[in-house]
């Protein structure tokens, strides 16, 4: 049985703390999520050159900043890719070997008390919090460099696999008019 190894890790968990700003019951589920995926995947905690390691986020939530804080996966290297689907579900990808997991947590009892809260989340094992899974996806591609255009609208630089043609002008996503009759 995986067992959470709090005094080994306490170093960790306090500079997360320090990266998001403050303990959170978030922030302690992204930080087993961590540990699940560096036993799963076999690597270690620490933070990751480029894109290396790969992670999928099913959600925007606290959680994600334990990700980055840990792993080094950012939205700006590529190597953290947001789906705002509102679950707690997260992918990971280790670049060097192909092999990805997907890591889902568990429902589990909401108490009132968030230190109580914390303190269940990094104290409860592994297996009890989260499920292991295949993940739905393959290995995203590395992230690609794009030129960017000026949008015929408002002048403002917008890459270009984001324009839109809108009567025969280059517009950007905020100035484009969308078109949807379902």
């Amino acid at each position: 049985m995986i067992q959470v190894h709090q005094l080994e890790n306490e170093g960790l968990w306090y500079d997360c703390i320090t990266f998001h700003g403050h303990s959170c019951p978030g922030l302690a589920i992204g930080f087993r999520v961590v540990e699940l995926a560096a036993h799963t995947l076999d690597f270690r905690l620490e933070k990751v050159l480029d894109e290396e390691l790969v992670c999928i986020a099913e959600n925007d939530s606290c959680a994600v900043d334990a990700i980055q804080s840990l792993l080094s996966c950012t939205v700006g290297k590529g190597n953290l890719i947001l789906r705002p689907y509102g679950k707690q579900a997260y992918t990971f990808f280790n670049r060097k070997n192909g092999d990805g997991v997907r890591i889902v947590v568990r429902p589990f009892e909401r108490v009132a008390d968030r230190e109580v809260m914390i303190s269940q989340i990094l104290s409860s094992t592994l297996e009890d919090l989260m499920e292991i899974k295949t993940p739905l996806e393959a290995l995203p591609g590395e992230a690609r460099m794009f030129d960017s255009v000026l949008c015929d609208s408002c002048g403002e630089q917008c890459r270009e696999d984001k324009i839109r043609l809108q009567e025969g002008r280059r517009l950007c996503l905020t100035c484009h008019r969308p078109y949807d009759r379902g």
